[in-house]
């Protein structure tokens, strides 16, 4: 009885302690729970509904996804949602989560401004909200969070100055705000935090000079100052940051000496001072920089450094990788002892005043993978060291052209080199004949030999070379004619075959250049008419056949060279008029037809009211605008009424005669129309990004208003896409990857490599690209002003109808089919889906996004992968296998179908692991022709009605057959274009 009472009397005691704080605490996490749903409440869009399914008040906070609590009062401590997608803005609810020491978003969407009840999150110690779209100044109050320990706000829009507030931080590691649009200068304060570790405020716009305080920063490891507009000259007291690992201050406007103040810096792996505008550094490079053993990375281009390199360069650098150091004024014998640094990928020492010989110790660098020389005074006693280079069997650039002291045969030796990419010889005094070991380079995609004394015929193998893009080979003394195999090259971009003495006539089959876009063929001795072939090249926009022995008239059919922007076939034996087709050419800037024998009225409209006497010159019965000096046109009328009634006659009996021809014609036309669509095929080996043209990063910076969001097209897994205008006019569209998300600068390698090797009018064009050393990537594309179909999908203001669904469809499909079975190695898109179909203004479909894009080699026909498409279209062996094959797109084909015609996304609310969209449209299929389908798909009579309701039941039907579950059941893209026309062909047919 005793001990019973005892027992009784403490749990009394222990209820009336406990209840209280039991009641606390539920109150307290009840109060974390009301932040979160209104957290959620803000986010406008989950792409993966993770929020929508996982955070509900039936379920306990702490077990929400993204969501970690204390062990010991459980109230919320962390908040980790990266890298789903989400759009919204902040609540100020998050204020009230008061044991919150770790917020990360980043790699999201969110957008707005940060709200200022943060600012009573006293415990937290890490934020992360960097690639998101927040806006505004960085708010000062984030000085108060006295007991952060990592803030990242990289890769957002947020512009002003840097808060001196920001120096309060006194236990801060990290200081990321790189990649936004910062200006001003920066304040000291921020050098006083001892504890800080990195500071990255790269690819703003800030400006004024580095403050001297940065020397109490003795912890600082990382450095990035670089693309702003800082000035100046850098403080002495950079030498004091003894624990710096890595230094970056390229792209500024620094002047002065530079690299004195960094020889202290022992630990330094990385240093990069290149400039890509302005020219800043001057003076020598101390020899003990080359001292420095743990140096992975010199870049020093672009700059004003003068002196030579001192002699042990390269000895003690056992961990260089790559040294930059081009345009600069250095001078001096190419050092030997650089052979000495074994793990050298990349050299490049272009554009300098150095002389002397290159020595044949280079090939001891078994790592070089890019080699160039190039704009020297480098001599080479019969190009030895081309023959120690191939112990370098990972070469892939090599240019040594410009240096007008090498002379020498090209050893055969070079058919070594089996990933070599780029080739450039140029200016130099080379002799000899191309060997033809140098066909066996096929990888190669960039050959330059111009400007040398080569001698002998072009060889035939040259034609194997399927993935050569640039061939110049201009100012030797190349004889012969050009040979047949050439035209083989079907994705040549650059053919210069200029001033050497080739005769013959022009290649029949030129017109399977089909994407060349300068042709220089000037300066010979061809004999020929101009092959009709010429006007297929759709891309041409440079041409030149001057100073031969060209014979016949000028083709009417130039006037489809919509592109061209400079035409000379001046000094040859052309005949005939000039045809007035060409002035539909209305981006012709040059024009020279000069010292010919052409007759006729030069004609006066298009670009040639801009053009003088200059251009028609030598040609003695040319008449026309008395500004050109030649005689003035006379018109003959006709005489009397008995000529124009013999006239009448005349057209009379002519004109069905030639409405015949016209509708023959038309057949004609086509059929050679859906013939073209059976593209070449390309070679898929990865070549140089020289291909297109290089943007700096401060052209796109201004062409989008800093990557403002009003520029913002939109946003994908790895990067966001901006509309950018340069000061010429030029409209594109400009991906910049997110480099911090894991994959992104995978994506950006994957993308090129599709990208440069394929062409087709319903895939994305690439205008070039820009890549700086450490944090910038970006894509510069063909602007499509129509937007994304998923925008025309679900907009209410956008409104296809069935006719323009189909041609999208087929589009598509003629992508796919291209794709898949016209390149000798197949690509495999892997995420096709609305968004990443665009339209142009003419409302024709461009495939686009190839970031997580497969190139499937010869022998397989699927492959493995770890990374993910978009849920609700990939393949059901994608998703639970990672296998990837050509028919994973046709799945994803098949579902793209279905979202057309039923205006229904595969991730709506409907649809569930019961019911998916595919099993919706195959249950009501059979009656769904009057109840189910798009009202914007039909029309007002009611035989178009039908009609279109009749091919939406055909596609559906198409659609089926694309997803079913067994890959080996599923249609291919060949059979899937030749339905989708057949439907196209009876829905016309119908409405007529």
């Amino acid at each position: 009885m005793g001990n019973t009472f005892f027992i009784l009397t403490l749990l009394i005691i222990f209820f009336h302690f406990s209840l209280p704080s039991f009641s606390m605490n539920l109150t307290t996490i009840l109060t974390d729970q009301s932040a979160l749903l209104a957290f959620k409440d803000h986010v406008i869009h989950d792409p993966q509904n993770v929020l929508a399914t996982n955070w509900s008040s039936s379920s306990p906070v702490c077990n929400w996804f993204g969501v970690i609590c204390g062990s010991n009062h459980r109230r919320v401590t962390a908040l980790n949602l990266t890298g789903l997608g989400l759009v919204g803005t902040l609540p100020p609810h998050l204020g009230n989560l008061s044991f919150l020491s770790l917020i990360s978003i980043t790699e999201n969407s969110f957008h707005g401004r940060l709200p200022v009840q943060l600012s009573n999150l006293h415990r937290l110690k890490h934020i992360d909200f960097g690639n998101n779209s927040f806006s505004g100044e960085i708010p000062s109050w984030l000085g108060s969070l006295t007991e952060l320990r990592v803030l990242r706000l990289y890769y957002n829009n947020f512009n002003g100055v840097i808060p001196f507030s920001l120096g309060y931080l006194s236990k801060v590691e990290e200081l990321s705000l790189y990649g936004n649009q910062l200006s001003g200068s920066i304040p000291s304060s921020i050098f006083n935090i001892s504890s800080v570790q990195i500071i990255d405020l790269g690819t703003n716009m800030l400006s004024g000079r580095i403050p001297s305080s940065l020397f109490k920063c003795r912890k600082l490891q990382l450095l990035s100052l670089s693309t702003n507009q800082l000035e100046g000259s850098l403080p002495v007291e950079i030498g004091n940051l003894n624990m710096l690992q890595f230094f970056f201050i390229g792209d500024n406007n620094f002047q002065g000496g530079i690299l004195e103040k960094i020889v202290n810096l022992t630990l330094l792996k990385m240093i990069d001072c290149s400039l890509r505008e302005i020219i800043i550094f001057v003076g020598q490079i101390p020899p003990v920089i080359f001292n420095m053993s743990t140096l992975s990375t010199i870049s020093f281009e672009s700059n004003q450094l003068s002196g030579s390199l001192p002699s042990n360069t390269g000895l003690w650098l056992p961990n260089l990788e790559e040294l930059y150091l081009a345009n600069n004024r250095l001078v001096g014998p190419f050092p030997m002892s650089i052979s000495n640094a074994s793990q050298l990928t990349t050299l490049d020492i272009s554009h300098n005043f150095f002389s002397g010989s290159i020595p044949d110790t280079l090939g001891n660098l078994r790592n070089l993978k890019r080699l160039n020389l190039d704009v020297n005074n480098l001599t080479s006693s019969r190009l030895s060291f081309l023959y120690s280079l191939t112990n370098c069997r990972g070469l892939e650039v090599l240019d040594f052209s410009d240096n007008v002291l090498i002379s020498g045969v090209i050893p055969t030796t070079i058919g070594g080199l089996k990933e070599l990419q780029s080739l450039s010889l140029g200016d130099n005094q080379l002799e000899g004949p191309i060997p033809s070991e140098l066909c066996q380079l096929n990888k190669l995609g960039f050959l330059v030999l111009s400007n040398n004394k080569m001698s002998g015929p072009i060889p035939a193998c040259l034609g194997n070379l399927i993935s050569l893009r640039q061939l110049l080979l201009g100012s030797n003394m190349f004889s012969s004619s050009i040979p047949s195999t050439l035209t083989g090259l079907t994705t040549i971009l650059i053919l210069n075959l200029s001033s050497n003495s080739l005769t013959g006539p022009l290649p029949i089959d030129i017109g399977n250049w089909k994407v060349v876009n300068i042709m220089d063929l000037s300066n010979n001795q061809f004999s020929s008419d101009i092959p009709i072939g010429v006007a297929e090249l759709d891309d041409l926009s440079y041409f030149s056949l001057s100073n031969n022995r060209i014979t016949g008239s000028i083709p009417d059919s130039f006037g489809d060279l919509r592109g061209l922007e400079s035409l000379d076939l001046s000094r040859n034996i052309l005949s005939g008029e000039i045809p007035k087709s060409l002035e539909k050419l209305r981006f012709l800037k040059y024009f020279n037809v000069s010292f010919n024998r052409l007759q006729g009225e030069i004609p006066g409209g298009g670009t040639f009211r801009n053009y003088s006497i200059e251009s028609f010159k030598g040609n003695g019965a040319l008449c026309g605008a008395a500004r050109f000096h030649v005689p003035s046109c006379i018109t003959t009328p006709l005489r009397n009424n008995k000529a124009r009634r013999k006239l009448i006659r005349y057209v009379a009996v002519a004109l069905p005669i030639a409405s015949t021809i016209l509708v023959v014609a038309l057949i004609v036309i086509v059929f050679r129309t859906r013939k073209k669509k059976e593209t070449l095929e390309t070679q898929e080996d990865f070549l140089p990004l020289g291909m297109w043209r290089r943007f700096l990063y401060r052209e796109l910076h201004q062409a989008t208003n800093g990557f403002n969001d009003s520029r913002l097209l939109g946003s994908g897994s790895y990067g966001s896409v901006y509309k950018g205008t340069l000061p010429d006019g030029m409209t594109f569209a400009v991906k910049v990857f997110k480099l911090e998300l894991k994959g992104a600068s995978k994506s950006y390698d994957v993308e090129c490599e599709v990208l440069h090797n394929i062409r087709h009018r319903n895939l994305t064009k690439i205008i070039g690209q820009c890549s700086t050393n450490h944090d910038f990537k970006a894509l510069v594309l063909e602007f499509m002003p129509n937007g994304s179909l998923d925008k025309w999908l679900y907009s209410n203001n956008h409104f296809l109808d069935i006719q323009q669904k189909l041609n999208i469809l087929i589009d598509v499909a003629s992508a796919l089919e291209y794709l898949h079975h016209g390149l000798k190695t197949p690509v495999v898109h892997s995420d096709l889906k609305p968004s990443n179909v665009l339209l142009d203004e003419d409302m024709v479909a461009h495939l686009s996004d190839f970031g997580i894009a497969k190139l499937l080699c010869e022998k397989d026909s699927m492959i493995q992968t770890v990374t993910l498409a978009t849920f609700g279209y990939m393949a059901p062996e994608y998703g639970s296998e990672g296998i990837v094959s050509i028919k994973g797109d046709v799945y994803s084909f098949g579902i793209l179908m279905m979202e057309m015609i039923m205006r229904k996304k595969p991730t709506d609310e409907m649809f569930s692991e019961e019911m998916s969209l595919r099993s919706f449209v195959k249950e009501t299929l059979p009656y769904m022709l009057n109840q189910v389908g798009d009202t914007n798909s039909v029309s007002i009579t009611r035989r178009k009605h039908l009609s279109a309701n009749n091919s939406a039941f055909l596609i559906l039907q198409v659609a089926l057959e694309c997803s079913v579950e067994i890959p080996d059941e599923r249609l291919d893209m060949q059979e899937v274009v030749r339905k989708l026309e057949e439907i196209k062909v009876k829905l016309l047919t119908d409405m007529e």
